[in-house]
């Protein structure tokens, strides 16, 4: 007898429907899973047939063949146990045809054939949703499950619950989730602004980067609050739309990242790796590609402590994706696209001792390892960072002070000002903030008068900046105007984004 239902595999973060065929015919018994299966799936035959046994059903002792179609793409994980555990009992008659057997069937079965949950729902279902009318899964997959509109989720504990269904002991209820979403960032435990002292000039730097979502590096000894800055840059970015949530969400279900208890991420991912990071680790990859950093990272802020201490080939592999805000893999059984739209912070000691230019200390490192250490950041990858500031040891007078510094609450209101500014004017362009614009937009939307070129002119002759940087000066200038509401940028808006590029060709040596 022959049996078909569906499932679903992933492909990096798309999605494609697995018609799971199973053939049950007289013969010595043996049961074989063709179709590219891994190892994983391969091992779903002992999964299968212990969870029908303990169930309380049949396992039938023929000769079995698992198809998975499409037989050309490599298939992974225990996603496809339930339909394959389903597609048995159909073809053997054990449940009768049932209106649900067109589901799309997700899940791993445990040996006592209660449905565990799986990665990658989310992604999949949003690839495939036009082609199905309902998804039956794990009941800790249905959250996520539920945001995929216009389709009906099932939530199903066991196998034993399943069969009941389709036997019509027991009705299916489709699963309703919470539907609200609420990002309100004063109900999430984030750290604040307010916790840091002094440092005006390194809180004004990023609060321009949250507001035109630039790329910030800050060098500085050790203890200055390089770190301490860059972790609550989160608490003052503007608060995740709908629609960016689901992204992200879909990035960490592909991943087997997501804990969200209803299913969706609410907050701007904070990712901050280790340097010893590979570049497959950081960029993405494996024989079926996952998102790495970068991915993770999306929509939120990549932080990059001590910055010259990451391998150089794996600096460079930032360039691309901090340009396209996306990263593709190529592998030989297809082409991942994550997407990659990310704030990079770094933060740099400006010397191996970290005491370069401090008046408190000095420095005793050799001119040829300061080079050396400093090298290991390339001109190309200095160039992509918009902001480039210095983050002086902070005096005791600061450390001591009792003057009340700015919330990450007042900060984030400026923030979102800007933001909305931006959004109103980019609306007919597709792109949403500053560090978003094309040298055709730059041209379009930052218009300098005959005095600001001259100074920009005289900047780009004595930094001897590159067009990439040229492009950037104006897009930090177009920011600051937008935090101060203003139309146009003004000299005093050009000249601090000129200030911003004093790290340009290493000029803190």
């Amino acid at each position: 007898m022959l049996a078909k239902v569906k499932s679903a595999g992933l492909f990096g973060i798309d999605g494609y429907i697995v018609e799971v065929e199973v053939d049950i015919s007289n013969g010595l018994p043996a049961f074989d899973i063709v179709g590219l299966p891994d190892t994983a799936v391969k091992e779903s035959k002992e999964r299968v047939r212990a969870a029908i046994k303990n169930s309380g059903l049949e396992f039938p002792m023929k000769r079995i063949t698992v198809n998975l179609a499409p037989a050309d793409t490599k298939k992974e994980g225990p996603a496809h146990d339930l339909a394959i555990a389903v597609s048995i009992l159909l073809a053997t008659g054990q449940i009768p045809y049932h209106r649900l057997a067109g589901s799309v069937f997700l899940g791993e079965l445990s040996l006592d054939g209660s449905i565990k949950p799986i990665h990658g729902v989310l992604p999949a279902l949003l690839s495939v949703k036009n082609h199905i009318h309902s998804v039956i899964l794990s009941p800790q997959n249905a959250p996520e499950a539920s945001h995929v509109r216009d389709i009906e989720v099932y939530a199903i504990s066991s196998l034993a619950e399943l069969v009941s269904i389709f036997r019509e002991e027991k009705s299916a209820i489709p699963y309703k989730g919470p539907f609200n979403f609420d990002t309100n960032l004063e109900q999430q435990p984030m750290e604040d602004f307010a916790d840091v002292k002094g440092q005006e000039g390194a809180k004004r730097a990023l609060e321009i980067a949250a507001a035109g979502g630039h790329n910030v590096l800050m060098v500085g000894s050790p203890g200055s609050g390089k770190t301490m800055l860059a972790r609550r840059m989160p608490s003052i970015l503007p608060e995740l739309t709908y629609e960016e949530s689901l992204e992200i969400t879909k990035i960490y279900s592909a991943a087997g990242m997501l804990e969200a208890s209803d299913g969706l991420i609410r907050v701007r991912p904070f990712r901050a790796p280790h340097h010893t990071i590979s570049a497959a680790a950081l960029i993405g990859g494996g024989k079926i590609p996952k998102p790495g950093e970068i991915s993770l990272a999306h929509h939120g802020v990549l932080f990059l402590d001590e910055l010259p201490e990451f391998k150089r080939e794996v600096l460079e592999a930032l360039r691309q994706p901090l340009e396209d805000g996306r990263v593709t893999i190529s592998r030989s059984n297809g082409t991942a696209v994550f997407p990659a739209s990310f704030t990079l912070i770094g933060a740099a000691n400006p010397c191996p001792c970290g005491f370069l230019g401090d008046s408190s200390k000095e420095c005793t490192c050799t001119p040829l390892q300061i080079n050396r250490y400093l090298s290991r950041i390339s001109g190309p990858l200095m160039d992509r960072f918009d902001i480039q500031i210095e983050v002086p040891p902070i005096s005791f007078d600061e450390l001591t002070s009792h003057r009340p510094p700015e919330t990450s609450k007042t900060i984030r209101d400026r923030v979102n000002r800007a933001r909305q500014i931006q959004l109103e004017r980019y609306r007919s362009e597709g792109i949403f903030y500053n560090a978003q614009l094309n040298s055709r937009l730059v041209e379009k939307y930052c218009t300098l008068s005959s005095s600001q070129k001259k100074m920009l002119r005289k900047a780009f002759t004595s930094l001897n900046l590159s067009a990439r940087a040229y492009d950037r000066i104006l897009k930090v200038a177009r920011t600051i105007a937008d935090l101060e509401g203003r139309q146009h940028i003004e000299d005093h808006h050009l000249a601090e984004a000129i200030q911003y590029r004093k790290l340009d060709r290493r000029l803190w040596l």
